[in-house]
């Protein structure tokens, strides 16, 4: 009777290979293993005795298996060869590794096999056509030498290649030869395979793949074209790899989802995983249904879990996930406003825009002396203190903390020039920030102050140049921030038009227009005041022009003349 062998690759976790064989031979599938010569030869021979008492198992000579060098090419040619050798009723010899799991009964495998007795399943593309490679080397791998474990000795690894680079060595493919690439896991015709395992140029064609790096994914890959008649270029291995070529693990809680694949093989399984063996290899009541195996149905499971590992979560960051400058996917979370001289022009500016906009509105979360929630608390989600050492230690991390733990509610919050200005550019490079500045209002509190004239003057010197710097960051072409600046004599000329343009573009109470507007501080002798700045040697010119409108001490007034309307 025809049949399926199955050439097992083991180097770890031997009693669930062993639990794996005796349900293929159970089956009636025999089993070629080859255990890694790096396991040590006490722990092969326990493993081989485990099995003695099978008569369809057996075990081929041992080679040295290291990842990306030719030994995995060698132990898949000797357990073939014995395999052929030794059952002559295979028609179809199955790669397989000691973490591959059959997901539906063996003889559902055997007559899928069965139905197609010419057909070689071997993923086999070129390399002009394959996406999947990492690394950077996809024909390299062909035209270069590779005599050093990539794993482990890099540096000689690196060092050859760059070398090859700059004398511009190259290799010869061998006539006839074009080189392709795939899975590993293969299922092959016994016509095919033993027509590649004994081919005369087979010592030429092993000369040439000896020093191919990851020959494992090109040699046999390669030479099936030369030799079947036909091939489904897709493996029957449920394989999949993250973003760095490494392959997933599956775990208990990946049940269904390996139901769902309707694969007949899958790897690699997590050893303990008690539950995956418990249910594909003891119970029959959980097989699943005959149909074509189709893994493109989780295909998106992976790719959602590929885009959150490299990209995260928007506006998130963590111990396990700090993407570099630049790298972020989204700087934050949400939406947020940014008000830069309202809370300094208008009185209860936080109230008001909080009754009005249905947001939560901050003080200077930034500002000296702590970091100004609203309410007036100290705590608030992520359990965030208003400490400012707490929040000087990393201002940009607690900024994106802050946004991230209040999702679902829009922030707002005031700015100024005395404030903590480490974040300015993290906003300015937001996409998700609207910035709104009146410039110069800084000057309203120094108006209001009592102290010293010549202390008022050096504190507006030195607020005007961190302004004037933080109005350059608005400004640059790396801006993604939505921005809106004023200067403080043409915002005051007409307000409610621009706070009107604000409160809509915030837009989470439904209202056409304010129903009242915000009260404007008492400015009565601002002009003069800042005249007074000129006077003293300072220019203040974020300010727009004010008008002086204070005169001399003790001038009389010019009376008014009298006018007729008719």
């Amino acid at each position: 009777m025809n049949t399926v062998g199955i050439v097992m690759l083991v180097h770890t976790a031997l009693g669930r290979a062993e639990q794996v064989a005796r349900h293929w031979t159970a089956g009636g599938c025999p089993v070629v293993i080859h255990v890694d010569k790096n396991v040590p030869r006490k722990t092969y021979t326990q493993f081989a005795r485990s099995l003695a008492d099978d008569p369809l198992v057996r075990f081929s000579n041992r080679h040295r298996c290291d990842w990306g060098m030719w030994g995995i090419v060698a132990a898949s040619q000797s357990a073939s060869e014995l395999m052929l050798a030794e059952f002559e009723e295979v028609r179809h010899v199955y790669l397989a590794s000691g973490s591959c799991l059959p997901l539906r009964p063996v003889q559902e495998l055997v007559d899928y096999l069965a139905a197609r007795p010419r057909t070689d399943f071997i993923e086999s593309a070129t390399t002009a056509d394959v996406r999947w490679t990492v690394g950077g080397l996809s024909t390299e791998r062909f035209t270069l030498r590779f005599p050093f474990s990539w794993k482990k000795r890099r540096h000689l690894f690196d060092g050859y290649v760059n070398l090859q680079r700059r004398l511009r060595m190259r290799r010869r493919v061998p006539a006839g030869l074009v080189p392709h690439m795939g899975s590993q896991w293969w299922c092959l015709t016994r016509q095919t395979l033993s027509a590649i395992l004994q081919d005369p140029e087979r010592q030429r064609y092993e000369r040439y793949f000896r020093r191919v790096w990851i020959p494992d994914e090109s040699y046999f890959q390669t030479l099936a074209r030369q030799y079947s008649s036909n091939i489904e270029s897709r493996s029957l291995t449920l394989s999949k790899f993250d973003y760095q070529g490494k392959p997933h693990i599956f775990y208990d809680d990946h049940l269904q989802l390996l139901r769902r694949s309707d694969c007949f093989v899958a790897r690699k399984i997590w050893p303990k995983a008690n539950r995956l063996y418990q249910a594909f290899l003891t119970d029959a009541s959980g097989a699943m249904k005959r149909t074509e195996p189709n893994p493109g149905k989780i295909d998106r499971i992976f790719a959602k879990a590929v885009e959150r590992r490299t990209r995260g979560r928007a506006g998130l960051y963590m111990q396990s996930r700090m993407p570099n400058h630049g790298a972020e996917n989204g700087i934050t979370s949400s939406a947020y406003s940014m008000f830069q001289g309202f809370s300094e022009l208008f009185e209860n500016f936080e109230d008001w825009l909080a009754r009005n906009t249905g947001t939560r509105v901050h003080g200077h979360v930034f500002g000296p002396g702590r970091a100004e929630f609203s309410g007036g608390e100290k705590l608030i989600n992520g359990v965030m203190s208003d400490s400012a050492a707490i929040r000087d230690y990393d201002p940009e991390s607690f900024f994106r903390g802050l946004i991230w733990n209040t999702r679902g509610e829009r922030q707002c919050f005031q700015f100024g020039p005395g404030d903590n200005q480490k974040v300015n550019w993290l906003i300015a490079r937001d996409p998700n920030a609207q910035v709104s500045v009146i410039s110069g209002a800084w000057a309203v509190p120094l108006f209001k102050s009592n102290r010293n004239f010549a202390d008022l003057r050096k504190e507006a010197a030195r607020l005007q140049q961190v302004e004037s710097n933080h109005l350059d960051i608005l400004r640059s072409q790396w801006t993604k921030a939505r921005v809106r600046i004023w200067t403080m004599a043409e915002f005051i000329e007409a307000p409610m038009e621009p706070i009107q343009t604000i409160v809509d573009e915030i837009g989470t109470l439904r209202q056409t227009h304010l129903a009242e507007a915000p009260a404007m501080v008492d400015l009565d002798g601002f002009g003069q005041f800042l005249q007074n700045l000129k006077n003293q040697g300072m220019h203040p010119y974020l300010m727009g022009d004010f008008p002086v409108e204070q005169g001399p001490v003790n001038m009389p007034k010019q009376p008014r003349k009298p006018y007729l309307v008719r």
